[in-house]
């Protein structure tokens, strides 16, 4: 965890007279603030606060870490001046995770761009299904699919996903083909471990309606749900991305038309606003600009 970022939470949370005023101030959630306050503690060895319903008081302990955060922040702040004065390149490793399907169909090419006109910046991409913890594993920019929000956690809107509902020529042909969403309640249904996995959402020209799924194989991994997919092993439901080409190639059907999946939003997850590194802002700004205009990827938008 960033000493600097933990000493200005410090900071902060003593000036501003709570953790709820300090994490408004830094543009942080609630649960970052707390987590710093903590790291503090423990890189202290004591209590630094004085914690009541009413107020917060600094201990001995804390009046004497205040100071040396103080002057750690005045520092840094030299050394970020002397940093500006001599490059104005962006330079820096930057730490992404996101799922392998969208790391394959659409994230590396964003990056290996981003990385054209930014020829100093590393990227290190992680790819994983799982919500990590962004602090924990040093994580500088999430992407994930979701249409429910961590509210811990700081979400910058990329683009949107829509889905499709498919199968292979030789499932239909054993197992008949759906006509209505109820009707998967009678196939075996391939379900993501965990987004959506016993309920799918549909839209019929403003109509919503939910229908309950099962089947003998999930999975935490799209692609490995795609692959059982085009084996016949079920129905399932997937990113169109993902899917465009295997329904082009026939090695897929698009089942139900006329009830579209619901979509869901892409976004770029992060932990604060304040300090945000240039390497951080301006990947966030490329990707929105990327997803907005990049032929191929407006091509799954339907």
């Amino acid at each position: 965890m960033d000493r600097i970022t933990a000493a200005e939470v410090f900071i902060t949370i003593v000036d501003r007279g709570s953790m709820i005023a300090a994490a408004e101030t830094l543009e942080m959630s609630r649960a970052m603030v707390t987590r710093y306050l903590a790291q503090m503690e423990q890189w202290a060895g004591a209590r630094l606060l004085h914690r009541t319903t009413r107020k917060l008081s600094l201990t001995d302990a804390g009046e004497r870490t205040l100071e040396r955060c103080r002057q750690m922040l005045a520092l840094a702040g030299e050394i970020d001046l002397v940093e500006g004065e001599q490059s104005d390149e962006l330079r820096g490793l930057l730490r992404i995770t996101c799922s392998q399907s969208l790391g394959q169909t659409a994230l590396v090419g964003a990056v290996a761009q981003y990385l054209k006109l930014h020829p100093q910046v590393a990227v290190d991409l992680q790819m994983n299904n799982r919500a990590v913890n962004l602090v924990e594993e040093r994580i500088d920019l999430a992407l994930r699919i979701t249409n429910e929000l961590d509210p811990n956690l700081i979400a910058r809107p990329l683009s949107s996903c829509a889905s499709v509902v498919c199968a292979s020529p030789a499932y239909l042909a054993a197992h008949g083909t759906p006509r209505h969403p109820q009707d998967l309640a009678l196939h075996n249904c391939l379900t993501y471990s965990y987004f959506g996995k016993s309920l799918w959402h549909f839209d019929a020209q403003g109509v919503k309606s939910a229908v309950a799924v099962s089947g003998n194989l999930s999975a935490n991994e799209s692609v490995v749900l795609m692959a059982g997919t085009v084996q016949g092993a079920g129905i399932s439901m997937q990113p169109y991305y993902s899917a465009a080409p295997l329904l082009a190639s026939g090695e897929l059907i698009e089942l139900m038309p006329d009830y579209r999946p619901q979509s869901m939003g892409i976004y770029g997850i992060y932990t604060s606003r304040r300090q945000m590194p240039a390497t951080l802002r301006t990947m966030l700004d490329f990707l929105v600009e990327w997803f907005a205009n990049d032929p191929a990827w407006r091509a799954t938008l339907r």
